[in-house]
């Protein structure tokens, strides 16, 4: 059996199937989901703590020292201590979380966790160490802040969420470097606390076993919070606004993107609007094939959903050479609105779910995999199940209801738009395929 294209059309979608696990609340705090995967003698960690509108500045710098240092640990041991047992740990943060990450020996798993509960009960943050880290953090900032591309999207944030926490792509450097350890110390005090935080296990682990060595080495963490310090304040809709136009004189290129609202995780429209973006968007799709094989605008033209707890939404990005930028834009616009109002062909919406569902099963195929996707659903508020759900959603989407999805949330109508680029070369063309507002500059 064959498309209209003429290409045969994959079979059906074979079941996700999930391995064993289980889900417990500790008294105080936190959740803990154990996951039975024993491809290897590990353990992955992922502890994700929700932290609402905790200053960005402060909320990294204190992540990239929470491991530097205890009141009965000096670094070097916090450090050697897990590797002993064949582990590392990071901390991330972002405007509504902080998460750790480790990998440990599975036999390696109890000393792993008691290390972990020492950079949480009594981080200590040393003056020379957070110094140390503060300088870093601000020489990459300001870095980050002269590359085309981050400028580029920290912009869009900022105009798609406006005054939203998600509206700060990065911490100004002025601000990193007015943090000091004290204020590190008073938030880690504050917020680094079990409740509604979420602790994920995958390997090679006995469910019951590892819950109740978590109790017992973390049972010291205590400590609520207020709801509002950890539960993100949802990101309003973007009003209709003008394309902004960056000037960035001398450009070679200009950095194009776009951003529109999407529905939640757990939306029944986030599986055909999925399969909707990948038949624009993906890889292969129609908006890759316009503007990078047929008319060689642009090389890497993406379009991802994304998640999080106080919003989603679709992003556009493509790097396109200056004098094409109009033309690039318009084809753009053309290709969002083709999806919008035409019904996709069956066999792109046959191709578009064997590659999400195929993810998926790559996604759930590694220790480390489940981690990361146990830890996203857990940021959500959901458990891992939802994989499960989410598959079963992707196999029975309807083209109708894919055409449905995409002319509900892709119409380039709904689009927030930005443009960084030299503004006398491209702004003339851009006004010529829909209303400009020209900008005075990347915020730094």
């Amino acid at each position: 059996m064959s498309g209209a294209d003429g290409r045969a059309l994959p079979g059906p979608a074979a079941p996700l199937t999930l391995p064993a696990w289980t889900e417990t609340t500790l008294p105080g705090g936190p959740s803990v989901v154990a996951v039975v995967r024993r491809a290897a003698p590990l353990v992955e960690l992922r502890l994700r703590v929700p932290a609402a509108t905790v200053d960005l500045a402060a909320g990294t710098l204190l992540a990239r020292t929470l491991f530097s240092g205890t009141g009965t640990r000096p670094v070097t041991e916090i450090t050697e201590g897990p590797r002993a047992a064949a582990g590392t740990f990071t901390c991330t943060a972002r405007p509504d979380r902080w998460l750790i990450g480790g990998t440990c020996l599975a036999s390696g798993l109890g000393e792993a966790l008691g290390v972990l509960a020492d950079a949480l009960c009594g981080a200590a943050y040393p003056d020379r160490e957070v110094s140390v880290e503060r300088e870093r953090l601000a020489d990459q900032v300001r870095v980050a802040l002269s590359q085309p591309s981050h400028m580029a999207r920290a912009e869009l944030l900022r105009r798609f969420y406006g005054d939203h926490p998600y509206g700060v792509e990065t911490p100004g450097p002025e601000r990193v470097n007015a943090v000091g350890a004290e204020e590190l110390r008073s938030l880690h005090e504050r917020r680094m606390r079990p409740g509604g935080a979420t602790l994920v296990l995958v390997g090679d682990l006995d469910p019951d076993d590892a819950v109740a060595l978590v109790s017992d080495r973390l049972g010291a963490w205590t400590g609520g919070a207020e709801a509002g310090e950890i539960r993100m304040p949802a990101a309003p809709p973007p009003p209709p606004r003008p394309l902004l136009l960056v000037d960035r004189p001398g450009a070679a290129q200009s950095s194009m993107r776009l951003a529109m609202s999407a529905p939640a995780r757990d939306h029944p429209d986030n599986a055909p609007l999925q399969l909707a973006n990948l038949i624009f968007g993906g890889s292969p799709s129609r908006w890759t094939e316009n503007i990078r094989e047929k008319k060689g605008y642009s090389y890497g033209p993406s379009a991802v959903i994304e998640h999080a707890p106080g919003g989603s939404a679709v992003m556009l990005s493509a790097n396109v050479a200056t004098e094409v930028t109009a033309p690039a834009l318009l084809e753009t616009f053309y290709e969002l609105g083709r999806i919008a109002t035409l019904p996709p062909d069956p066999a792109e919406v046959e191709r578009a779910r064997q590659h999400a569902v195929g993810t998926l099963r790559l996604l759930t195929a590694t220790q480390a995999g489940l981690a990361q996707a146990a830890g996203t659903l857990a940021g959500s508020g959901l458990g891992l199940g939802h994989l499960k759900l989410h598959a079963e959603r992707l196999a029975s989407a309807t083209a109708g209801d894919v055409h449905r999805a995409a002319a509900t949330y892709l119409g380039p109508g709904r689009s927030v738009s930005v443009v960084l680029g030299d503004a006398d070369r491209i702004g003339r063309g851009l006004a010529a395929v829909t209303q400009v507002e020209i900008g005075q500059g990347p915020a730094t």
